[in-house]
């Protein structure tokens, strides 16, 4: 039963809402999980998520940037994924490897066969059984991405992404779906204009399968 399983997708397609579904979809089937995320996973993840999605008043050049997630997921892993899928867990993660070349490949235009080489060393070659690809207009994402944003009261906005260039997010919704070109087989794309009942449905589609094992 045990299985990597991620939600990717540009701000605001909605995974986060999906995948919190799913890990309530899981325990209603008394399926053992966990939901974890990148960055963040883990207490240093949490960490140098604070420094990679917060505004602050310093920059964090794109090299930077990689590192500080290759530097979150390689903790990720060894502290809570490896000994999640040892134990016989599907592990659901919002975000992994792919979003690292779509957000520093693609949208900061960072060389992706170094990207690719740094994901497998910061995750032992470790892949997704299943990516879930939330795709949607990039103008639809940021105006929901930014109108939660605006409801966050008495906690640090996570804006710093929010706030780039329209160019750029487009960019990172071009290297999503030229990753799903390359790893078809892996990957599944979900409409994510459709509402959220008919998107659970769609993923719960693509869950019951590893349910089956």
């Amino acid at each position: 039963m045990k299985a990597l399983i991620t939600f990717e997708g540009i701000e605001g397609c909605g995974k986060t809402t999906q995948i919190r579904m799913a890990g309530e979809y899981l325990g209603n089937q008394k399926i053992p999980h966990i939901i974890t995320e990148e960055p963040g996973g883990s207490p240093l993840g949490k960490k140098i998520r604070e420094i990679l999605l917060n505004q602050e008043p310093y920059l964090i050049g794109a090299r930077a940037e990689l590192l500080l997630f290759s530097a979150a997921r390689a903790q990720h892993v060894q502290e809570v994924i490896l000994p999640a899928l040892q134990a016989g867990k599907l592990v659901l993660c919002d975000r992994f490897s792919d979003a690292t070349l779509a957000y520093q490949g693609f949208g900061r235009a960072l060389n992706i066969d170094f990207i690719k080489t740094l994901n497998d060393f910061s995750s032992p070659s470790l892949k997704p059984d299943l990516t879930l690809l939330f795709d949607l207009p990039v103008k639809i994402g940021l105006s929901r991405a930014r109108d939660r944003i605006a409801r966050v009261r008495n906690s640090p906005r996570e804006d710093r992404f929010e706030n780039e260039e329209l160019a750029f997010h487009r960019q990172v919704r071009e290297g999503y779906l030229s990753l799903v070109k390359e790893e078809p087989e892996r990957f599944r794309v979900i409409d994510a204009s459709q509402d959220i009942a008919t998107i659970h449905r769609e993923v719960c589609r693509y869950l019951a399968p590893f349910i089956r094992r």
